[in-house]
């Protein structure tokens, strides 16, 4: 008989709290039972400012997704994002243990560990340990070593890092909502959970997280992360340079973002204007060129931020599989074509795939992070699978976690 198992995950994004419960059996791809979404106003680019209002929004959303599911949620896997998280490499090498010279489990989980021992400053901890490749005896890009015989075992990973305070509160304030964090995941790789194809992976693929307070940037090839980053500046910067250039209030401009937004001037009418008083303003009209103009400019900075970032990897214009939009800045019409024209690169918007149940309430860009928790949590031991609590025993106790190790390797594995 199936087991079931019920998994909430939690997006506090910048902007947006979103929460989806999902039903998980072990025959079948998890069943959305509900979805709730608040308004975010106590975080600034990703990170926790007003911990009162945070609390609020959290429980808002939470308590949507039960009256939608009809169940009462105890525990939240939650995605984390911030400009605090940062990547770098790392490489763990170690001796054989087994007299045969046969690499076992027990041998690659000592690999990642020794990985992981890098210094890191007083108010930093480890988030993640990805492992990419690994090399036996001078043989490399090896995906799995288990069962290979060598002397010398070698891993290349990715290490995940963020800034304590800002990781403690944002778990204080899930908890102040009534619920226990089941674990954290970084919410770019989420996205790629949700999103991407082993395919894409493979050929060299870059998703883009255009969110409120940031945008968030992973770089997949070979199958494998090569690089990942959060940038400080997100589509809530249109909304303020709109405000700023139209001299109209903040309210009103995310309206005009919304209702008459584009980041392509050329597809806009050169004579079409906008009446400000449909939009709550007590008068004025303003050209449509005029905000196509200011998302422009914001945009193609964003853009250019990524592409700087491309190029510290060698990888601008050089990936096949092109560019998947996530976010909820994905759906600002003409960004597809600018991302186009700024990356060089093939570009499309992304969608939550592998999920099933209610899915019109979650089939859009803006879920991707929320959706890919759901599937992290759903595939492996939870924990194990984006738990902050899990790396810290990865590190710590090698012997009792090989298993959890394993299932962890597997839900990032091509």
């Amino acid at each position: 008989m199936a087991r079931e198992k019920i998994i909430v995950g939690l997006d506090v994004g910048t902007c947006t709290v979103r929460a989806v419960v999902a039903q998980v059996r072990d025959d079948s791809k998890p069943q959305i039972l509900g979805v709730g979404k608040a308004v975010s106003g106590g975080l600034r680019k990703g990170v926790v400012v007003d911990p009162e209002e945070a609390v609020k929004n959290i429980h808002e959303a939470l308590q949507l997704a039960e009256r939608i599911s009809g169940l009462s949620i105890e525990e939240v896997f939650v995605g984390i994002g911030g400009s605090h998280i940062s990547c770098r490499p790392s490489r763990g090498v170690i001796a054989v243990s087994r007299a045969d010279g046969e690499i076992s489990e027990e041998d690659k989980a000592r690999a990642v560990s020794a990985a992981s021992a890098i210094s890191l400053a007083p108010n930093r901890e480890i988030l993640h340990v990805l492992p990419r490749r690994f090399t036996v005896d001078g043989q490399d890009a090896i995906k799995d070593p288990v069962g290979m015989s060598g002397v010398r075992l070698e891993v290349d990973a990715l290490i995940i890092e963020g800034a304590t305070p800002y990781i403690k509160n944002l778990i204080k304030c899930v908890r102040e909502a009534d619920v226990d964090e089941a674990g954290l995941l970084l919410s770019c790789l989420a996205d790629s959970r949700a999103v991407l194809t082993k395919r894409q992976k493979e050929l060299g693929v870059l998703l883009l997280d255009l969110g409120g307070g940031t945008t968030g940037l992973t770089v997949y090839e070979e199958g494998d992360i090569l690089h990942c980053q959060i940038l400080p500046v997100g589509s809530a910067h249109i909304a303020n340079d709109i405000a700023i250039g139209l001299r109209t209030s903040i309210d009103t401009a995310e309206k005009i973002k919304l209702e008459y937004g584009s980041a392509l001037p050329e597809n806009v009418g050169k004579k079409e204007i906008i009446d400000l008083t449909h939009l709550g303003e007590a008068d004025g009209q303003v050209s449509r060129l005029q905000v196509a103009e200011i998302i422009e400019a914001r945009v193609g900075e964003i853009l250019d931020m990524v592409n700087k970032e491309l190029k510290k990897i060698d990888r601008a214009g050089l990936l096949p599989a092109g560019v998947v939009l996530v976010g909820g800045g994905a759906k600002l019409p003409g960004l597809v074509e600018l991302t186009k024209e700024k990356l060089k690169l093939p570009v499309q918007i992304g969608y939550p795939q592998g999920l099933e149940g209610i899915i019109d309430q979650i089939d859009d860009p803006e879920f991707a992070a929320v959706c890919g928790l759901i599937l992290s949590a759903s595939s492996n031991d939870v924990k194990a699978e984006g738990g902050r609590g899990a790396f810290e025993n990865l590190t710590d106790n090698v012997g009792p976690t090989v298993s959890k190790i394993k299932k962890w390797l597997k839900g990032f594995a091509p």
